[in-house]
């Protein structure tokens, strides 16, 4: 049954899975060296998107829902295809909301796109496959006012908060400044890492919460 096997999900596991997702941003940092994404943002976008990809596929297939039926390698397939699917959907919404085309952005925004699949459609696509009601579920602010299944919790609040936190970080760039870190899509991109972590924060206590009600109601 789906929903006993999310309750076997401890506040540990979660945590520790997102432990190993912000471990990725932490080296991809590392590697591309201080202040790499306002002098070239192409490279700390593309080791962002090698070291948290494998990182979040990984961590997301062994958390999948429906663990009987479908095997760790189905679950990071289904996180592959789902990569490229969540990237052209991010950048179609990103040009829509008034982000740059030309030859000289095209790069940075496949990247930046790759990033955002990773922080919103890959965790989904592993976990749940195509379920529309999960996805449903998932998409919805109601999960946070509902009692729900931890791993709604974990796929739900950092997406949300990436979305949130690149809307947010868009906000510099019209306005005449004229800073460096003003460019598409830097500004956008720290938006999206701040929520992203923000909401991993905010899964963590949801779930922990839940835990909580959980033994309370057994008890």
């Amino acid at each position: 049954m789906p929903a006993l096997e999310a309750t076997q999900i401890s506040a540990f596991t979660a945590a520790a899975a997102h432990a190993l997702c912000f471990a990725g941003l932490a080296v991809a940092h590392s590697l591309a060296g201080r202040g790499a994404l306002v002098f070239d943002p192409a490279l700390a976008l593309r080791l962002l998107v090698v070291c948290e990809a494998p990182v979040v596929i990984a961590a997301y297939s062994y958390l999948r829902r429906d663990a009987r039926s479908c095997s760790f390698f189905k679950a990071a397939a289904r996180g592959l295809i789902g990569l490229p699917i969540g990237a052209f959907l991010n950048a179609f919404g990103a040009i829509v909301l008034g982000a740059p085309v030309g030859i000289k952005y095209w790069m940075v925004t496949i990247y930046w796109s790759l990033l955002m699949s990773l922080f919103t459609f890959v965790p989904a696509a592993c976990v749940f496959g195509a379920s529309k009601i999960d996805w449903q579920n998932v998409l919805s602010h109601s999960i946070y006012f509902t009692p729900t299944d931890v791993e709604n919790y974990m796929v739900s609040a950092p997406c949300h908060g990436a979305v949130l936190g690149a809307w947010i970080g868009a906000w510099p760039m019209p306005l005449d400044w004229e800073r460096p870190w003003q460019e598409w899509p830097i500004c956008v991109t720290y938006g999206a890492v701040a929520g992203h972590l923000v909401g991993m924060a905010v899964s963590w206590v949801l779930i922990a919460v839940h835990k909580r009600r959980v033994r309370a109601k057994s008890d």
